[in-house]
């Protein structure tokens, strides 16, 4: 396996891929990997001749300086882990090899950005854009790979695929879970075992309401969703939202494979978010 962290390394050695004919599929990544990860590397393998995975804390899309500090950096585990799984390549730069200086553009998404993550994290998807694009361009790929459990991040870089007519196909993988049905996610290992024990509740409230959506209105299901975890102690609410899966505005009525359930809450400190579509 290949470890780059520089991008004129990288970019040479990937000429000389694509020179040989060898398609190249891109796992970006925020490091901290686990296996919904390695299920995205495993996808990228099966289509291309070399996988690259990036791994990149990247500070433009924190607008919370606690989260940026605490949030998980284990790069030498995670090349571990991909080596193991198969991953040719592991593009991990510096803050100042991706930001020589701080990007003065500004993405706009529209409603995109306005609503659930959007709304409570502003700015966001702004950064979110900034490194998807840079990633797309430093590393040209045939094909890239994200998880469906970050559903509005799909998406925001579907409209930045689509808009700025990026030469790849983008593939939404499905949502990897643990045996008790909690989304995998790299912030886990930040609850402690008393938020662990309870984190199982948000896709258990996802499954309950996609079932009361079945035969009761959107607008009842959101107050039960509402208040069932409200009166959950140790979990903090952000939002519950019934939405269109592609353009991600409020639904009210269910649409087979059309309709997304999203949820955002804080178990302590740490903020969780998950979706289903129904």
């Amino acid at each position: 396996m290949n470890i780059f962290h520089d991008i004129k390394s990288l970019q040479l050695f990937l000429k000389s891929q694509r020179s040989a004919g060898n398609a190249i599929g891109l796992v970006p990544t925020m490091g901290a990997l686990h296996q919904g990860h390695l299920s995205l590397i495993s996808a990228s393998r099966q289509m291309n001749n070399i996988t690259v995975c990036s791994v990149f804390v990247n500070p433009t899309q924190f607008n919370n300086a606690h989260d940026l500090a605490v949030y998980p950096r284990t790069l030498e585990a995670d090349c571990q882990l991909l080596e193991s799984a198969g991953c040719e390549v592991v593009f991990a730069p510096s803050v100042e090899e991706m930001y020589p200086q701080l990007p003065h553009l500004k993405f706009d998404f529209g409603s995109l950005e306005t609503v659930m993550e959007g709304k409570f994290r502003p700015g966001h998807f702004n950064g979110v854009g900034i490194v998807v694009s840079k990633l797309f361009h430093i590393v040209q790929p045939d094909n890239a790979y994200f998880g469906q459990k970050d559903l509005q991040q799909c998406a925001v870089i579907n409209r930045l695929v689509k808009d700025l007519s990026f030469s790849l196909d983008l593939h939404i993988c499905p949502t990897q879970r643990e045996k008790d049905g909690l989304a995998m996610s790299s912030r886990n290992r930040n609850l402690s075992t008393q938020e662990r024990a309870l984190a199982p509740q948000l896709y258990k409230a996802l499954k309950s309401a996609s079932e009361k959506l079945r035969t009761e209105p959107s607008a009842k299901v959101k107050n039960w969703v509402e208040q069932y975890l409200k009166t959950t102690e140790g979990i903090d609410l952000e939002y519950f939202e019934i939405s269109d899966f592609e353009t991600l505005e409020p639904s009210e009525e269910l649409i087979e494979g059309k309709t997304a359930l999203c949820i955002a809450a804080f178990l302590g400190k740490t903020r969780l978010i998950d979706n289903l579509i129904i």
